[in-house]
């Protein structure tokens, strides 16, 4: 007979998110108040990110309806811009570098589970968005992985792997299909 998950067995203690519990609640309401809803002020939001503790650069854009789990493990470098309905679940570090974009419902992803244990045990894993790379909308970037330099992940797709400099990835998983080339 096979064996069955049982989520009763399930323990993460293990597991800490960083901050504090105060920290955590009230990023909690600031997050649901100034993020998940209809705010156009990026600005508003940027200083709210660094007052719990994330590192965000120069001329960041962060459009309405964005969550983000745990600011104290996000870093956001210069001139980024992150889509509506964006989802950084970063139970892990999430390092986000210039110029990179992150489209419109997109999601980064930083835990999953072992489907083999039968306590269904968390793993995370941190992701990097290096320089010039774009999240294509309705993406999503898996644990352990990086965007490397000006790698797109087009839309609708899910890197589970690393992403090559200069290169345009598509489809579930992504795999490469050509070269990017930037004109000035």
């Amino acid at each position: 007979m096979s064996q069955k998950v049982n989520l009763s067995k399930f323990n993460n203690d293990w597991y800490s998110p960083g901050g504090n519990a105060i920290t955590r609640i009230l990023w909690f309401f600031v997050n649901a108040i100034f993020f998940q809803s209809f705010n156009p002020i990026s600005s508003l939001k940027c200083s709210l990110l660094r007052l719990f503790g994330a590192k965000i650069g120069v001329g960041v854009v962060i459009k309405p309806y964005v969550n983000i789990k745990y600011p104290w493990r996000l870093e956001i470098g210069n001139h980024v811009w992150i889509g509506e309905n964006v989802w950084i679940d970063n139970l892990a570090d999430i390092k986000i570098g210039d110029n990179a974009c992150i489209s419109q419902g997109a999601m980064l992803l930083t835990g999953s589970h072992d489907y083999k244990k039968e306590a269904f045990d968390l793993m995370t894993g941190e992701i990097t968005l290096e320089e010039g790379s774009w999240v294509g909308a309705k993406s999503v970037v898996c644990p352990n992985v990086t965007l490397k330099s000006h790698s797109i992940l087009s839309v609708n797709s899910v890197a589970t792997r690393d992403l090559e400099a200069y290169k345009i990835y598509q489809g579930n998983p992504a795999v490469e299909k050509r070269d990017r080339v930037i004109e000035s």
